[in-house]
């Protein structure tokens, strides 16, 4: 019985942290203030969305109509697809945090996780019937087609500039300035990280050179 309960709980905790996800789409400003200040987000939900965008990317890859792409899925490699989203999300969550901790943003590293993942929900909402609905269409449509995925992703980023400046308590001039120095700080970081992997690999050939010399020698 108790555990019954528990799982009840559980489910309608998970259900109601979903209905305030799509809340915040609808009333960002309210939303992603009650997010840091009434303690409303929710890593499950957040990380839940997270997948959902990966999985709207690939089906629109998938399922669009090849009237609207055209995809050769012998030159496409999958984990390259979802790497463009997770790679890109961790750079911005770690260089927004780590900069607004500078510049006295009040937001802590799981908001600005939870902020970023609720940001993405437009996307798969509107992408996923989307690329079901192109199968119906002819190339005539085209233009609508494209106007709606701009408008998802324009939606995104309002979103995420609205999450932003909620949660680190910013005006929208300072908000801005904020994402324009987050986008110049993921640049730094694939910067660092591309050298520490050239660094790597350039170390790694120069230990087995040295390996298949010495083996020849002694050979």
């Amino acid at each position: 019985m108790i555990a019954k309960l528990k799982d009840k709980q559980t489910y309608v905790k998970f259900i109601k942290d979903f209905k305030f996800a799509m809340y915040c789409t609808r009333h960002p400003m309210d939303g992603f203030w009650d997010l840091t200040h009434e303690k409303r987000g929710s890593y499950v939900v957040a990380t839940l969305i997270l997948l959902l965008t990966i999985a709207a990317r690939l089906i629109w890859l998938g399922w669009t109509s090849f009237v609207f792409v055209a995809v050769n899925w012998e030159r496409i490699n999958v984990l390259t697809y979802v790497a463009s989203i997770l790679l890109p999300l961790a750079l911005f969550v770690v260089g927004n945090w780590a900069l607004t901790t500078l510049f006295n943003g009040k937001g802590k590293l799981g908001q600005v996780y939870i902020a970023a993942c609720y940001a993405l929900t437009p996307y798969p909402l509107i992408t996923i019937p989307l690329a079901i609905i192109t199968n119906g269409l002819t190339d005539d449509f085209a233009s609508v087609v494209g106007t709606i995925l701009t408008f998802s992703l324009v939606w995104c980023g309002w979103l995420l500039v609205t999450g932003m400046m909620q949660i680190h308590e910013y005006t929208m001039g300072g908000t801005i300035i904020c994402v324009i120095a987050t986008v110049f700080a993921m640049a730094v970081m694939v910067f660092i990280l591309l050298l520490f992997f050239s660094m790597i690999s350039q170390g790694i050939s120069y230990f087995v050179s040295l390996y298949k010399e010495i083996m020849l020698r002694v050979g």
